[in-house]
C-alpha cells in the first residue's frame, strides 16, 4: 500500500514536491489544497484532486501525512500545529532563531492529536544541521562555520514579497569571499553575521508604491535582514522575468579542529550543495521527511521532530538489508 501524501499549499515548494513524489514508487500524491480558487490551479498529476484549504478538516482518514508548504514568516507558525491536529505533516520552517518556539507549538498540537510533525526539514535547516551536529561531535572544540549561497532564499524571498508595496521580490544570500578563505585556510576567524554574507535583494515595486519605505522595511527586518549588509535593487517586471526566474542555491558547512596530544594535527570538514534549483531539492528532502514521518507515526511514535531525531534509514524505501548492501 502507497504512502497517501498531500500537497498544502502549491507555489514553487509544492510544485516540486509533486514532482519529487512522482519519482517514489511506494508515495501516492492524494490531494493538494490552496487558499487559491482550486479551479485555477493545473496539476502535473492527472487524477488527483485540488481542494480548498478549508477542505482538509474532513479529509483526515484519506491521508498519511501531509507536506505543508507555506512560508516561514506568517504561513508556517499557524499552519504546522494546526494541520498537525489532522495529520502527520513536514515543514520547512527556516527562521533559526524561533525553531525551539515552533517546535514547542507543533509538539502540543502533535501530542494531543497521537501524529508526527517533522519540522526544519530542507538542506538549511535540514542536511546543514546534521553536518553540524556531526562535525562538532566527531571533532568536539573545533569551529563550525556556514555558508550560504550564491544562490536565492526562498524564505527571504518570501519575507520581502509580504512586504507592502512589493509586487515581486526576490533575494540573493551572497558568502563574502574573504571570510570564506580564512576558514578554507584554517585561520579559525572570529565572523559576525554581517562579515559572513550580503543580502541582495531584487524588488519590483507596485505602482505608486513608496521605494524608500520599502528598502527600509526590508533593510531593518528582524531575522531575516537586520543583521546583514542588505542591498535593495527596484527593477522593471521585465527585468525581473528576464534575469530572475530561476532559483539556485547552494552552500557551504565547514568544520576546523585539531587533534592528537598537542592537538599538532588540523582537521577540515567540508560538505557543500549546489542546486539548480531549490525548491525542487527542497521538496526532495521533504518527500523523504514524509515517509519517515509516517513510519515513525505507524510504530506508535507521535509529536515534535525534527531531523535530529529521525533515523536516516527511515528516510530511503529501501529495506534494511538492501540499505546495507548498497551504501554501508
Amino acid at each position: 500500500m502507497s504512502i497517501r501524501l498531500a500537497i498544502i499549499g502549491y507555489g514553487n515548494l509544492g510544485r516540486g514536491v509533486e514532482l519529487a513524489v512522482r519519482k517514489c514508487k511506494d508515495i501516492e500524491l492524494t490531494a493538494v489544497f490552496t487558499r487559491r480558487a482550486p479551479e485555477l490551479v493545473s496539476l502535473a498529476t492527472p487524477g488527483v484532486s485540488v481542494y480548498p484549504i478549508d477542505a482538509a478538516q474532513t479529509m483526515s482518514d484519506c491521508i498519511d501525512v501531509a507536506v505543508i508548504c507555506g512560508g516561514s514568516a506568517t504561513d508556517l507558525p499557524v499552519q504546522t500545529p494546526h494541520f498537525a491536529r489532522l495529520f502527520n505533516v513536514v515543514d520547512s520552517f527556516d527562521t533559526h532563531a524561533k525553531i525551539n518556539d515552533h517546535f514547542a507549538n507543533v509538539n502540543a498540537a502533535a501530542t494531543e492529536s497521537g501524529k508526527i510533525g517533522i519540522i526544519s526539514v530542507g538542506w538549511d535547516p535540514g542536511l546543514f544541521s546534521l553536518n553540524r551536529l556531526l562535525s562538532d561531535s566527531l571533532l568536539p572544540g573545533g569551529n563550525t562555520y556556514t555558508f550560504w549561497g550564491e544562490g536565492v532564499s526562498q524564505g527571504h524571498s518570501d519575507a520581502i514579497r509580504r512586504v507592502k508595496g512589493v509586487k515581486s521580490g526576490v533575494q540573493y544570500t551572497i558568502p563574502v569571499k574573504a571570510a570564506l578563505k580564512k576558514v578554507r585556510d584554517g585561520e579559525n576567524p572570529v565572523l559576525s553575521t554581517r562579515e559572513r554574507h550580503i543580502r541582495r535583494c531584487y524588488v519590483v515595486a507596485s505602482e505608486g508604491a513608496d521605494n524608500d519605505a520599502i528598502a527600509s522595511e526590508i533593510k531593518n527586518m528582524p531575522n531575516y535582514f537586520a543583521d546583514y549588509d542588505t542591498e535593495v535593487h527596484f527593477i522593471t517586471e521585465d527585468e525581473f522575468r528576464q534575469n530572475h526566474s530561476a532559483m539556485p542555491h547552494g552552500g557551504f558547512v565547514i568544520h576546523s579542529g585539531k587533534t592528537g596530544a598537542e592537538d599538532e594535527n588540523a582537521q577540515l570538514i567540508e560538505y557543500s550543495l549546489r542546486l539548480g534549483s531549490n525548491p525542487e531539492f527542497t521538496a526532495g528532502v521533504l518527500v523523504a521527511y514524509a515517509r519517515a514521518a509516517y513510519r515513525m507515526n505507524k510504530s506508535g511514535d507521535f509529536g515534535c521532530k525534527t531531523v535530529f531525531d529521525v533515523p536516516p534509514g527511515l528516510l530511503s524505501p529501501l529495506e534494511a538489508t538492501e540499505l546495507r548492501r548498497r551504501f554501508l
